[in-house]
């Protein structure tokens, strides 16, 4: 019953795409929020004389774009340049963001807003000594508390092509990410806090139009059940 299960395919797709879009919008205003899209494709079905054309469930894929920077004058907010992501460390491992809100605790570790540990290019947990006075933060990463170098925030590619996977505000890529090496075009902004992605306007658009096509195929899932009601009551009898 192609004219059922077409309709249905298509209102499971939509409204997964709505889940997403919503998610977006949601997240407009979290700093290094990367918004969420779906790929959707289309599967043929030949059980029967002809091809039906069903949509796919989709895959869902995290866009790469920056988000615009802003000041804050805090210290310990950082923005980073270009590609670049963060490191840090979560209790299923390490996974990488572009939210730079940091902070430090009275142990000295150096925390995400999430409070998650925040990792060095080597992969380690960064430590800094909360009485120490003014952190200073250079464009490469490294560290400073006076005279004394405290350590090198950590930087990172994601490899081209990886699959990533969202956990809170960040994402883990299906391979390591890469340690920066070259701070020509990447590297970090003191001071200064990245936003979301999202494009609230464009978020909007898609949303109504996503709305509508589910309406769409609510319609169409009724018109054939409709169909086949008056089928059942017409050839009951004989």
């Amino acid at each position: 019953m192609p004219s059922l299960y077409v309709p249905l395919a298509a209102q499971v797709a939509t409204e997964r795409r709505m889940a997403t879009i919503a998610n977006n919008i949601a997240n407009m205003s979290t700093p290094g929020f990367r918004a969420e899209s779906i790929k959707f494709e289309r599967l043929l079905s030949t059980a029967g004389d002809q091809e039906v054309a069903f949509v796919s469930e989709g895959e869902t894929y995290t866009s790469l774009a920056a988000g615009p920077v802003n000041y804050t004058g805090n210290p310990l907010d950082v923005a980073p340049q270009g590609d670049a992501w963060f490191a840090v460390q979560t209790p299923n491992g390490r996974a990488y963001t572009r939210d730079g809100r940091l902070h430090i605790a009275a142990t000295g570790e150096l925390l995400t807003v999430d409070n998650l540990p925040v990792l060095d290019a080597g992969g380690t947990a960064m430590l800094v000594d909360p009485a120490g006075g003014e952190i200073r933060i250079g464009a490469d990463g490294a560290m400073t508390q006076g005279a004394n170098r405290v350590g090198t925030l950590g930087l990172f590619t994601l490899p081209a092509g990886a699959k990533l996977t969202r956990q809170g505000n960040a994402v883990v890529p299906d391979r390591p990410g890469l340690p920066v090496q070259d701070f020509s075009s990447l590297g970090v902004r003191q001071g200064y806090v990245e936003g979301s992605n999202v494009d609230p306007i464009m978020e909007m658009t898609r949303l109504i139009a996503v709305q509508r096509t589910f309406e769409m195929a609510a319609q169409a899932v009724q018109q054939s059940e409709d169909q086949t009601s008056e089928a059942i009551r017409t050839l009951g009898p004989s």
